[in-house]
């Protein structure tokens, strides 16, 4: 059965959420009869999803619809449960949230992350904010059958939910995801069972989810779909195995801001990383033979499992900086040439490993003298340039050549925000299907 389970109020937020989740290569089916469900039926599916049809329902008939919902859904192979609500809060959150914590029992909390960055829907302060604006003062508050007269999401659940509600806020959330897990242990000590979140970018959603994770709980995720979906990069392998698509990252960069970018990348997403030893890049040729071929090795043994791989130069970190003097006296050759020397094996590594595994259809290359040697080194023609995917970050194709139409996305180091990486790996992923 499946590993992912959500309860949705409604079938159009059920199948967003589905959808979210296939991107990411899961198998998601919306189940419209929970008769025909059964363990031969559904045995290749990731995630289940379920319509209850009762946002505006009375809270007594939501209640019974999401427990039974959840009764007949639940296994001890289920990894993750979501009761889905509506991104604006609208319908009956703390009766359904109530059923599906009764359900599953006792120990169960409810991790609360209503916001849904890409749709301009966040919560700070404890108040929801619909494209900068208060939820109470848009449209929704007019809403025919499920108004919402407040913007303070915990005050719309405490009014619903027989258990206790309490809410963290962003300055709550500034330290580490340990120190978030312990304010997470400290509320159920506490006796609150219902936990909702301050959340405004996707960095939050994947700090809440490790924290989560750190903390040990048993809980469901409440929210509109993207905080369910971060979870399930985090805790479940695709059922369906080879990825169909795969990317590659390759780093050469060592500036500081890269390092950053690289550790929120392998903290939000799921990853298979192999540091390079640069120094050994430098060393005389049966050396740098052997050190680029043990790359290549490691990566493709793993290929099949991630859908995102990443080569990194070791010197990202300042231990392992490189003082290149030595070598230029070794050598008697410039620097250009003994870093040249280092891009070039990367440049290698990443032929070597996408020539292998055709599957690898989309390549991040971080460091303008390392994106450069791997498009000398793959012979294209040049670059069909597509779209900007943040500032001086380039997504295009490759043009003509063996590797013709192969996605790629060029940053420098220097460039971005502690999520830039992390951004690129999303949009290549989109654009694969991944």
């Amino acid at each position: 059965m499946a590993e992912c389970v959500v309860v949705a109020d409604d079938l159009t937020g059920a199948n967003a959420t589905g959808v979210l989740l296939t991107k990411m290569n899961y198998r998601a089916t919306t189940v419209m009869n929970l008769d025909t469900v059964s363990t031969s039926t559904l045995s290749d599916c990731d995630c289940i999803l379920y319509p209850t049809d009762s946002r505006g329902t009375d809270a007594k008939s939501a209640y019974d619809a999401v427990y039974e919902a959840t009764s007949r859904l639940k296994s001890d192979g289920v990894k993750i449960y979501s009761k889905r609500i509506d991104s604006t809060l609208r319908g009956n959150l703390g009766s359904e949230t109530d059923a599906m914590l009764d359900c599953l029992g006792d120990d169960y909390l409810a991790i609360v992350a209503p916001c849904f960055p890409s749709s301009g829907r966040i919560v700070i302060g404890g108040f929801m904010l619909v494209n900068g604006i208060p939820l109470h003062k848009t449209n929704i508050a007019l809403d025919p059958k499920t108004p919402v007269k407040t913007s303070d999401a915990a005050a719309l659940f405490r009014k619903q939910s027989k258990y206790r509600v309490t809410s963290v806020r962003l300055n709550e959330m500034m330290g580490s995801k340990e120190d978030l897990a312990n304010q997470i242990l400290t509320c159920k000590r506490m006796g609150y069972r219902t936990i909702i979140f301050d959340c405004i970018t996707q960095e939050d959603l994947d700090l809440i989810a490790d924290a989560c994770i750190i903390s040990g709980i048993r809980f469901i995720a409440v929210d509109p779909g993207v905080f369910t979906a971060t979870l399930s990069r985090k805790m479940i392998a695709p059922r369906s195995g080879k990825e169909e698509n795969r990317i590659l990252v390759v780093v050469g960069s060592v500036n500081s801001n890269t390092t950053a970018q690289m550790e929120e990348l392998w903290l939000s997403q799921k990853t298979h990383n192999v540091f390079v030893n640069t120094k050994e890049l430098l060393e005389e040729e049966k050396r740098r033979q052997f050190e680029v071929d043990r790359v290549v090795t490691e990566i493709l043994a793993q290929a099949n499992r991630y859908s995102v791989s990443t080569v990194t130069g070791d010197g990202i970190y300042p231990e392992n900086r490189i003082d290149f003097r030595p070598y230029m006296e070794r050598y008697n050759c410039t620097m250009d040439d003994v870093t040249g020397r280092i891009n070039d094996s990367l440049a290698e590594i990443t032929e070597k490993i996408i020539r292998s595994d055709p599957a690898f259809r989309g390549l991040y290359a971080s460091g303008g003298d390392v994106t450069q040697a791997i498009c000398k080194r793959f012979g294209a023609m040049g670059l069909d340039l597509r779209d900007e995917v943040l500032p001086l970050a380039a997504y295009g194709q490759f043009h003509d050549g063996e590797f013709d139409g192969l996605h790629l996305i060029t940053k420098g180091g220097s460039q971005g925000g502690k999520d830039a990486i992390n951004t690129c790996i999303t949009y290549l992923k989109e654009k694969l299907y991944i």
